[in-house]
């Protein structure tokens, strides 16, 4: 993976897709970033990126509502 999370300004995301033999079904994953606005990072291995960002969404309103 080529992802640099120090990279990311505030508000900014990334991701890449990977594949990997641990799962075998559904090899495919996708790593996700997100930096907020107050500089805290937010990071995680997820199917989809649809489904990261529902986790991101989640962390926001635990974290920021």
């Amino acid at each position: 993976m080529a992802l640099n999370p120090q990279s990311l300004a505030n508000g900014q995301e990334q991701y890449e897709t990977f594949t990997s033999r641990m799962f075998r079904r559904n090899p495919t994953r996708v790593q996700y970033d997100y930096r907020h606005t107050n500089g805290k990072l937010f990071s995680c291995v997820a199917k989809t990126l649809e489904e990261a960002r529902a986790r991101r969404d989640q962390w926001l309103v635990e974290n920021y509502a």
